[in-house]
């Protein structure tokens, strides 16, 4: 995307391109659109859900006594 502006840093090194393509993925199921002409609410959306899936991942990995 075009003037994107992102700070963050993935925990793990090299991570970067497979959060992208999840993030993608992601809005492709939700049916949204990302891009700096969309609103705070619609981007936010996606990374709401992909936080969400995240999370489900590392409880059922905890939950079968496999560390993360």
């Amino acid at each position: 995307m075009t003037g994107e502006r992102n700070s963050n840093t993935p925990a793990v090194q090299g991570s970067e391109g497979a959060l992208d393509q999840f993030k993608w993925e992601v809005a492709n199921q939700l049916g949204a659109t990302l891009g700096g002409d969309r609103t705070s609410r619609e981007n936010g959306r996606v990374g709401g859900e992909m936080t969400k899936r995240m999370i489900q991942f590392a409880e059922q990995n905890l939950k079968g006594g496999s560390r993360i």
